[in-house]
């Protein structure tokens, strides 16, 4: 309604300046009659009105477009009006909508073919690096302990890879189950039990048998890789690590170790952003930046949460919020 008025002052100015004109011209030509004066005057000013709430009705809708600066799709693609500047708006916007849509299905499009591209490659190069892995183990030379933890880094990269295309389509992606715990961390250490031998970290598991809690067991996994691993690659050349789970109110918390380098403060708040890799990242040379971006986008997008603490020199805490637990045991509280 704001709108409206403040595009009609011109018509409002311009007709009170032209019926002033117009009784001043009979007022200097001799006609002094002031009640003439004013019903002239109160008859032009109800014309005016009139087209008015004329321009008011027929434009109702285009002022309310205008005036809404998100508006929604079905005022966007409806009728404004018969007017002809309603009409000419509502075509303009029905043709930019139909652009847009097609602009936005190509682009989907596209990133689906990316998608696919990459997972295909992703999984194509499984193999071979399978058979690596394989003939390293048969064979016994000094070399093939370097060549090992290459070829992990090739399998933790494209994991990496692969996680990041699976997050684009999280939503058709994710399945929500009770897992317990303790079994899930017990795995991830199994799986990378060489990065921690060779890294001189030493797990210290206190997790609860029967402590459960409702998340996705294939992203968990890929969580507590990235928690551990970066404690194996920041650990300082060995050290503790430390994984515990704890009751907290309704939710639980997971909560990941280390005795390590520490996060510097001023990096402390960045270190989830992607492509983000701070002092450490630097020093350290083998950061993407991507590791924990990945992490904390999937936690929100399940309703839990990661927070970190670190302390230069003292090593750092990754915790894991868990919101909804379920309990298969007595699970006694953190003191």
């Amino acid at each position: 309604m704001r709108l409206f008025w403040r595009d009609q002052l011109p018509l409002l100015f311009g007709t009170v300046l032209q019926l002033c004109i117009v009784v001043l011209v009979f007022w200097l030509d001799g006609y002094r009659s002031l009640t003439v004066a004013a019903y002239a005057l109160l008859l032009g000013l109800l014309v005016c009105a009139g087209i008015l709430v004329y321009r008011w009705w027929t434009h109702k809708r285009f002022y309310e477009l205008m005036a809404d600066p998100e508006p929604g799709e079905e005022l966007a693609l409806a009728s404004l009006g018969f007017a002809p500047l309603p009409s000419a708006a509502s075509d303009l916007l029905a043709t930019q909508h139909r652009y847009y849509e097609q602009r936005v299905r190509t682009l989907e499009e596209q990133q689906a073919q990316h998608l696919t591209f990459m997972q295909q490659w992703v999984h194509q190069m499984k193999t071979p690096l399978s058979v690596l892995e394989l003939m390293l183990q048969e064979s016994g030379e000094p070399r093939d302990e370097s060549m090992r933890e290459e070829t992990e880094r090739l399998r933790s990269g494209m994991e990496m890879v692969l996680y990041m295309a699976r997050l684009q389509t999280f939503e058709q992606d994710f399945h929500i189950e009770a897992v317990k715990l303790r079994e899930a961390v017990n795995e991830v250490i199994l799986e990378h039990k060489r990065l921690l031998i060779r890294s001189s970290l030493y797990p210290e598991l206190s997790v609860d048998e029967g402590l459960q809690v409702a998340t996705d067991r294939k992203w968990l996994r890929f969580i507590l890789q990235q928690l551990i691993t970066n404690a194996a690659k920041y650990g300082a050349g060995g050290g503790k690590l430390a994984i515990r789970a704890y009751p907290s109110g309704r939710a639980v918390h997971l909560e990941v170790e280390d005795a390590g380098v520490g996060i510097p403060a001023a990096d402390l708040a960045r270190i989830f952003r992607p492509f983000f890799t701070g002092e450490n990242g630097r020093t350290f040379k083998e950061s993407t930046g991507m590791g924990l971006y990945i992490v904390r986008a999937v936690l929100e997008r399940m309703g839990q949460q990661i927070e970190a603490e670190s302390e230069v020199g003292r090593g750092t805490v990754m915790r894991l919020i868990f919101p909804h637990a379920a309990r298969a045991g007595v699970v006694k509280h953190r003191e």
